[in-house]
């Protein structure tokens, strides 16, 4: 019964999605607009099948069917809930069926709003999501199918399964479980689908910058229509980036939260060209230039998300991340291929009616900033994605193996993002068309004198390392040109109005929230960057050897070694140590790092302890425990905590400027309709 009804809800999606494409085209191919009722039909089934796929699959792991091959290859009975709910995402199939979701989701979106605001691209764009749904659902429909029924059953899980679903199933008598690693952590069941938020977002914009250039589109109507759902694509994939990071921290047991891993960046690739593209569609929507290089960011941030699912679900790059080997990878090269080669032919054929000639009167500007900042950020992407794939391209062309690790990428990274922080500094207080010397130095003196005061106090008390010196400096400088720009409108309206100083604070962030959710992105930023750099050239690294009942000083903290311990869960064994923090003569903390035996053939998953403070966190993770003792990785990481607000404070400036577009929504909907 899941089988056939997860195959129908498929192929419901995948008929919703042709029709939907098919009526949308008269728009693409410029034969006038298509009317909402013409499309409304298969968008709602398109969102009925894909929420039916979904909730089949869930279904069947909640019954623990082991009939389909992708439950018994990925559950296992006894699993606590919300790790029986993940494993509709841990593999490959699943997570097929939660891309098709959102991204039904996001086309029912993209029909009510841009029949509310922009109705010449409504047709259009839709045609082109209805394409795009077309593959996933046929992907979903075929070679990547979470319905195909066990036809042989394994000691645990499924050895051969058949895509009819009228096959004969042969069913375990237990499922396999999903990968260890993904069961270890909450994080698991919120990372991917925030960050698949992200990924599957970035077809909208993509969608409708399609739609602009098929129809010969002049000018920032597109841009506007955009900006919504580049700022939700943006906000969610920057949290997903982030959750990503703490889960990494929070499970691998390796100390760290980013390696370079070729999937992590290929998350941070779009994020980097997304970033360019909210940055340059400013100056486009304000002084008309860059328009051409949008729809290239547009195209690029798209086609980047199709590269990061390859790579993490085609098992063709070693990852902690790429829980999946499967022969769907050249499939996902074929439609990466088409994508690029479809939007950059059609871009080619209307460069001549949406180029703008550079009408920047001077490069000591605002635009001139956003331009820098474009160029950073784009030799920024250029750098990680040639890191990532040169490996990939070496080993194809001639067969031998070769490693691009982290120094390569830090060489690199740590230039450009000072630079980037640079021109998070200046770049906002920069005045637009002329920046003069005299009303620049005014804006920055007293930043200026602020981030050297602060650079000093570091040198003189904390550290005299260069890079937490430059951060310093630097991010310093980013949050005091914002603070002092506020405050010198806030004093210059008060003396024109004699308004409080609370009114007028809100009335100035509600007249411009787009770059006061800017500003809040800035600010969330420069904390994560504080962080970065203090808790990767401040910290204390050390190994550990005790027995029951041994002391142990480690970086301020005494660590006292009371006894191992062991007990038995629904879906594991659990190995650990009791270990007491001691500062000061007084227990702060008692740490329990952990072996987690899920019974795979790829023993236990080590699970470290940490103990968080706003000094920094201290990280123990077992390497080795037995009946004599136990050895332990221990770390000790200053403002560690500012990594994770910094990133999520990051993603609240795409919410604050999100909010804010919604409230807005309503007002020129009726303007319009006037």
């Amino acid at each position: 019964m899941i089988a056939w009804a997860g195959l129908v809800s498929a192929l419901v999606a995948v008929g919703a999605a042709a029709t939907l494409a098919w009526r949308g085209l008269p728009a693409l191919t410029g034969r006038g607009q298509v009317p909402a009722s013409r499309t409304r039909g298969p968008v709602i089934w398109l969102v009925a099948g894909a929420a039916a796929a979904m909730a089949v699959l869930e279904l069947g792991l909640l019954l623990d069917d082991f009939s389909i091959a992708y439950i018994a290859d990925n559950h296992r009975r006894g699993t606590p809930l919300v790790f029986t709910l993940a494993a509709g995402w841990a593999a490959l199939e699943g997570s097929i069926v939660l891309w098709g979701l959102v991204l039904a989701l996001f086309t029912a979106s993209a029909y009510r709003v841009m029949y509310r605001d922009a109705r010449p691209l409504a047709g259009g764009t839709l045609s082109v999501l209805g394409m795009l749904a077309v593959f996933w659902f046929g992907l979903m429909a075929t070679v990547a199918n979470p319905f195909a029924v066990c036809q042989v059953a394994a000691e645990t899980g499924c050895a051969a399964s058949a895509w009819p679903p009228w096959s004969a199933a042969d069913i375990p008598l237990e499922g396999r479980g999903a990968n260890p690693l993904l069961q270890n952590h909450i994080l698991m069941a919120i990372h991917p689908p925030v960050l698949y938020m992200g990924y599957v977002g970035f077809s909208v914009p993509f969608a409708i910058a399609m739609s602009s250039l098929a129809s010969g589109s002049r000018g920032s109507t597109w841009l506007g229509v955009t900006r919504r759902w580049t700022l939700t694509a943006w906000g969610f994939l920057t949290t997903g980036i982030v959750l990503g990071a703490w889960w990494s921290y929070e499970v691998l047991g390796w100390g760290g939260y980013w390696a370079w891993d070729p999937v992590e960046n290929a998350s941070f690739i779009p994020w980097l060209l997304a970033t360019a593209f909210i940055h340059s569609s400013v100056v486009q929507v304000r002084r008309g230039v860059l328009q051409s290089w949008n729809y290239v960011l547009v195209i690029g941030s798209f086609a980047a998300t199709i590269l990061g699912t390859f790579l993490t679900r085609s098992g063709v790059v070693a990852s902690v991340h790429s829980f999946t080997q499967s022969s769907i990878g050249p499939v996902l090269l074929v439609f990466l291929a088409l994508v690029l080669i479809g939007s950059l032919t059609l871009f080619s054929l209307r460069v001549h009616l949406v180029g703008s000639p550079p009408r920047l009167d001077s490069l000591a500007s605002r635009e001139g900033a956003f331009l820098l900042n474009n160029l950073l950020l784009a030799v920024f992407a250029f750098v990680v994605l040639a890191g990532t794939l040169f490996p990939l391209a070496v080993e194809a062309f001639q067969g031998s193996t070769v490693g691009v690790g982290r120094p390569f990428f830090d060489r690199w990274a740590v230039p450009l993002a000072y630079c980037l922080l640079l021109a998070m500094g200046i770049g906002p207080v920069t005045p637009f068309r002329v920046a003069r010397a005299r009303v620049l130095w005014s804006r920055l003196r007293t930043p200026l004198r602020l981030s050297l005061a602060a650079a000093s106090v570091v040198v003189l008390v904390v550290s005299r390392n260069r890079h937490l010196i430059i951060v310093t400096l630097l991010t310093t400088l980013v949050v005091c040109a914002i603070g002092r720009h506020l405050l010198m409108l806030v004093r210059n309206r008060m003396a024109a109005t004699g308004e409080p100083a609370g009114g007028t604070v809100l009335g100035l962030i509600r007249r411009d929230p787009g770059y006061w959710g800017g500003q809040i992105s800035h600010i969330g930023v420069a904390i994560l960057a504080v962080g970065i750099a203090a808790s990767s050239n401040l910290v204390t690294a050390g190994t550990v050897d005790m027995s029951p009942g041994d002391r142990v000083p480690f970086a301020g903290y005494v660590l006292a070694y009371e006894s191992p311990f062991s007990r038995v869960e629904p879906n594991r064994t659990v190995l650990g140590a009791r270990i007491d923090v001691i500062r000061d003569g007084r227990r702060v903390a008692i740490l329990d790092p952990r072996l987690n035996d899920y019974g795979s053939a790829s023993g236990p998953v080590i699970t470290p302890a940490v103990h968080s403070t706003l000094g920094g966190d201290l990280y123990v993770s077992l390497t080795r425990l037995d009946g004599q003792g136990l050895q332990a990785d221990v770390w000790a990481y200053p403002l560690q905590w500012m990594i994770w607000l910094g990133g999520l404070v990051t993603a609240a400036g795409a919410a604050f400027s999100l909010a804010a577009i919604r409230r807005r929504a309503p007002a020129r909907a009726e303007a319009t309709r006037a």
